[in-house]
């Protein structure tokens, strides 16, 4: 029994002993060998059948081995042997190509026995081992240097890196510099190892000692014997200006993800510079010596600093990059502050979170539309974020970014809306850039970053604006119609109709007539015309409103006030006033017994110019070749210069000039007829002597003012006798048509025409020209046309003074103390002639006929005010013919007295004859 347990457990001991055996003869050996690179093709590097004897040895001798090489990858630069698995080189091996930098550089392989039945593997590893055949070498053969010579001490320039291909002892180690006083080079060590070396400046530089220098650097290896590769530098001592570039640190670290989205901002580098200008002005780039593969993946702002990805980076492929970045500044001969930035990548998750926004807008999807007028949490767009990761790492949070003017409302799991958080304003502010960012709740965290425009809407808002409150012009009267005055601007900031302003003049009055006929308005850009020929003495200031109002639907409208100033031209002649004149002569008694220096009499003369225009001197022009008499240029006074008893003659004709101060002055002439009287008191005349209103018993107003009311009553008697002497030649009750009478009168039977006398024709003087009186209140108001404008330029001195006589015709009830220096003596052939010669002058003004008590004011109030009215045309047609009642071209009771012939006493130089009627017409009737 126990025997039989015995072999049984013999049995499995040896079953097992087999098995174990069996196995490890399958098993693989792992066989390494080493070679340098560079070797002949045939070198041998093993012997299998040699190095593996103690394995073939338990295999049966009888069996004829083969060695099999299962080549892979780089396996094929070797080569086996079948009889004896022989390894040799079959390809010319170069390290550097086949490993690069890696330090561990190995061709790996396996190996088989055949036949199959004794199956055997091995495992052949070979070290590929470097030899120093590579110099270092330098980018470039020269490296040209700018260094500022107010370069503080211990400043640094990276300089370029020499590269070596070989590894170990082979690779680069150092670099040395020529000696200098003035530069050393530090060597540095990057994060990958690899070795570089900064320029540090030792000494203060001067460029005004020495301008450059030559130094040059070389890099070697630990190679035996040792490499070497050589560069020159170049540097160039340039001025500069005070201050530098300076970071805030000398060396950044970044943690950059490795699916960090393009155009991602990796750090916002700040350099400050103290200078101004150009000089302060600081411009970011990457250092000269940076390698082409950064230049691929990252950019920088040249203006701000930004750092950006341009580039994907992958973690498994660099995991750290070293960027120098050098900040100059704009001014001359700038010294580059440098930095270094390290970017190290980190390996994250791969999915970040995805944005969709739906703007509701048709056509441009990144752009959503919102009118100024929208109301608070108005509706601009709908946000949804996905993000296809689990757990932590698809939980996304939003926000918005928006300058406050938009909020972020969450609706329901990854949906948001954005809407208005105030009232928008498309004048202050019409595109909005808002951005939304999504970030997941990872370790580390993923966001994603998207832009959308929201542009706002214009409505008519805003009311168009003139560049001024109030704008003040002026325009040189006798302007031609047409004339440009002004131009007024209106801004309006809306945009299309509601932006586009329109012109008009509002509608008010100017002296009864409508600012329309005044002045007109281009509505399309403001510009202002004169429409009429100015006359400062009828209209000296125009005060209108002009609107601009803008095109949109419910247009906006703003007004502005123009007020436009009439300047003065010299256009009115000087008109003497005393002594009066007849045929522009006057007599003025003097006498004989004044002594030196007495007043002989004062010319008083006005002139409706204004300024100098109507500033008035006065001067004797001939007459006075004995020099009798002399005259005060200002008060117009005439003196004596000798004594009157001096005097052989006892007539003296002065001439008298009265003239403006004008650019083209006008002037008036006056022949003073100086008498010599013993008796002066006998032929005392205020009007010629131009005394004053004490020296007799009534003065000149006084006499006016009796004169004036004498005739109204006589007048009146005659208009009241004249009716009932027509009441009674009608039968009827009607009441008694003047009209009618007046065309029946020359029928009639029992009324002869009367002849008209001598003694019906009463002079009156008359003061300015003209009677004072009041312009009646329905006096029509219209303006002067162009045409009248143009005929009123054209008349002379003499055409404005022609009516400057007052002759009334009456009856024989005129008191004879009222008429003035006409000889009784006369024969009446003589009076009459010299009647007509002193109208035909201009020396007396008929005396027109108004109806009714149209001018009731005071005559010595109207004395008063005398210089108020103008000599011109008023420019509203208040001509005689807009007062009378009689038709026009129907002879008056006056025509048929006077006959034809006095109608020519006012023919105008010969060409133009005033009809009865017409403005500025001698003879007027009114019948009421």
């Amino acid at each position: 029994m126990d025997s039989s347990k015995g072999t049984v457990f013999c049995a499995t001991l040896l079953k097992l002993a087999v098995l174990v055996t069996l196995a490890r003869y399958v098993s693989a050996k792992t066989l390494k060998y080493q070679v340098y690179e560079e070797q002949k093709v045939g070198t041998v590097i093993a012997r299998l059948r040699e190095d593996v004897a103690d394995v073939l040895s338990k295999l049966p001798s009888t069996i004829p081995l083969r060695f099999r090489a299962m080549q892979r990858g780089s396996a094929s630069l070797l080569s086996v042997r079948d009889q004896d698995g022989e390894i040799s080189i079959r390809t010319k091996i170069d390290r550097e190509k086949l490993c690069e930098k890696n330090l561990n550089c190995t061709i790996e392989f396996d190996v088989l026995t055949l036949p199959t039945d004794h199956l055997q593997l091995f495992h052949i590893e070979v070290e590929i081992l470097d030899i120093n055949d590579n110099a270092p070498q330098f980018a470039r053969p020269v490296i040209p240097i700018e260094i500022s010579e107010t370069a503080a001490v211990g400043s640094r320039i990276p300089l370029d890196s020499a590269t070596d291909p070989d590894v170990g002892e082979n690779s680069l180690n150092t670099y040395s510099l020529t000696p200098s006083d003035f530069f050393m080079i530090d060597i540095l060590t990057r994060t990958d190892g690899a070795k570089y070396a900064e320029l540090v400046v030792l000494k203060e530089l001067d460029r005004e000692v020495r301008a450059s220098y030559e130094l040059q650097l070389t890099a070697s290896d630990r190679g035996v014997p040792p490499k070497f590769g050589t560069t020159l530098l170049k540097i160039s001592i340039a001025d500069s200006n005070d201050n530098n570039p300076v970071f805030e640190k000398p060396s950044y670290v970044i943690n950059l993800l490795e699916n960090s989205p393009l155009g991602s901002l990796l750090i916002d580098l700040n350099a400050t510079d103290p200078d101004e200008g150009t000089n302060g002005k600081i411009v970011y780039s990457f250092s000269s010596h940076v390698s082409p593969k950064i230049l691929e993946t990252f950019k920088i702002n040249s203006d701000n600093g930004h750092l950006t990805l341009m580039r994907k980076v992958d973690f498994e492929s660099t995991n750290s990059y070293d960027i120098d970045v050098q900040a100059q500044d704009m001014g001359p001969n700038s010294m580059p502050a440098h930095c270094k930035v390290i970017i190290k990548v980190v390996d994250v998750n791969d999915n970040k979170p995805d944005i969709s926004i739906n703007l509701m807008s048709t056509g441009n999807e990144e752009i959503a539309y919102i009118s100024e007028t929208a109301p608070v949490d108005t509706f601009a767009a709908l946000v949804r974020v996905d993000d296809l990761d689990s757990g932590l790492n698809g939980e996304v949070e939003c926000r918005l970014h928006g300058q406050g003017h938009f909020r972020l409302q969450k609706t329901y799991e990854k949906n948001y809306m954005i809407l208005t958080n105030v009232t928008l304003d498309r004048e202050k502010r019409s595109e909005y850039s808002l951005t939304v960012i999504a970030e997941d709740k990872g370790s580390p965290s993923l966001s994603t970053i998207k832009h959308f425009t929201v542009q706002v809407q214009d409505e008519n808002d805003n009311v168009p604006k003139f560049e001024k409150s109030r704008y003040e012009i002026s325009q040189v009267e006798n302007n031609s119609p047409g004339a440009y005055l002004s131009s007024v601007r209106a801004s309006d900031p809306d945009l299309g109709p509601n932006g586009q302003v329109s012109y008009s003049i509002l509608e008010s009055t100017v002296h009864g007539s409508s600012i329309s006929t005044y002045v007109t308005i281009d509505p399309s850009n403001g510009d202002i015309y004169a429409l009429r020929t100015f006359d400062r003495e009828d209209v000296s200031q125009i005060s209108f409103l002009v609107q601009a109002r803008d095109s949109g639907s419910l247009p906006l409208r703003s007004n502005v006030t123009i007020v436009l100033t009439v300047l003065d031209e010299n256009d009115n002649s000087p008109v003497i006033m005393m002594p009066q004149l007849w045929n522009h002569t006057a007599d003025v008694p003097v006498s004989k017994y004044a002594e030196i220096g007495d007043v002989v009499t004062v010319v008083r003369a006005i002139d409706r110019d204004a300024g100098t225009n109507g500033d008035l001197s006065c001067s004797v022009v001939g007459g006075n070749e004995a020099g009798y008499f002399a005259m005060d240029a200002k008060t117009c006074e005439i003196r004596t210069n000798v004594s009157m008893q001096d005097v052989p003659q006892d007539h003296v004709e002065l001439t008298v000039l009265v003239q403006d101060h004008g650019a083209q002055p006008l002037s008036a002439r006056a022949l003073l007829r100086l008498s010599l009287y013993e008796n002066i008191e006998n032929h005392m005349n205020p009007h010629l002597t131009g005394g004053g209103t004490g020296d007799g018993p009534l003065d000149v107003s006084m006499i006016i003012i009796i004169s004036l009311g004498v005739i109204c009553a006589i007048l009146l008697l005659i208009m009241v006798a004249f009716a009932l002497r027509c009441s009674r030649e009608k039968n009827d009750t009607r009441s008694y048509n003047c009209r009618v009478a007046e065309s029946t009168y020359q029928q009639h039977p029992k009324k002869p025409s009367r002849q008209i006398h001598k003694g019906d024709i009463t002079l009156v003087p008359t003061v300015n020209g003209t009677l004072p009186i009041r312009a009646h209140h329905h006096s029509p108001t219209s303006s002067p046309g162009p045409e009248r404008a143009h005929m009123g330029s054209r008349q002379s001195q003499h055409s404005r003074q022609s009516l400057n006589s007052l002759v009334t015709i009456s009856s024989n009830h005129i008191l004879e103390n009222f008429a003035l220096e006409m000889t009784h003596a006369t024969p009446p052939v003589e009076q009459v002639s010299q009647l007509l010669s002193i109208l035909h002058q201009g020396q007396y003004q008929p005396r027109p006929s108004f109806r009714g008590n149209k001018y009731s004011r005071s005559y010595r109030y109207a004395l008063q005010d005398m210089d108020k009215f103008s000599l011109k045309d008023s420019g509203r047609g208040d001509s005689d013919a807009g007062d009378s009642d009689c038709e026009m071209g129907r002879d008056s009771p006056i025509d048929r007295l006077l006959g034809d012939g006095f109608g020519d006493l006012f023919h105008n130089d010969g060409h133009h004859r005033l009809h009865p009627g017409e403005k500025g017409s001698p003879i007027g009737l009114s019948c009421d």
